[in-house]
C-alpha cells in the first residue's frame, strides 16, 4: 500500500481547526493501516516529522430520512502530532 492508498483526505471541521494550533494534524486514514504506516504516509507526503499518531475508529450511526432509515459510513480516523517547527500547510486560512 503507498502513502496515496493510507491517507483518504484532510478532515476540516471546528474541532480539528482547534488542534492546529497544538500542532496536531486530523486525516481520514485507510481501516487497515497501521499507526506505523500512517506516520511514514505523512512524512512522506508533507516532507515533516511526526511525533505520534492516534487512532479513531468511527462507528456506522443509524439515521433516518422520513421513512427511510439507513447508516452513514464507517470513519477510521488519525490524529497526527507533529514535532515543533513542523507545519503543514493545507490547513492555513
Amino acid at each position: 500500500m503507498n502513502s496515496y492508498d493510507i491517507i483518504i483526505r484532510p478532515i476540516f471541521t471546528e474541532k480539528s481547526y482547534k488542534l492546529v494550533e497544538q500542532n496536531k494534524y486530523t486525516f481520514e486514514v485507510n481501516k487497515n493501516a497501521t499507526k506505523t504506516e500512517i506516520k511514514e504516509a505523512v512524512e512522506e507526503l508533507f516532507k515533516v516529522e511526526v511525533k505520534s499518531v492516534n487512532i479513531i475508529n468511527g462507528m456506522k450511526k443509524a439515521k433516518r430520512v422520513g421513512r427511510y432509515s439507513g447508516q452513514t459510513k464507517a470513519v477510521y480516523k488519525a490524529i497526527v502530532t507533529l514535532e515543533k517547527g513542523s507545519k503543514i500547510d493545507t490547513y492555513s486560512k
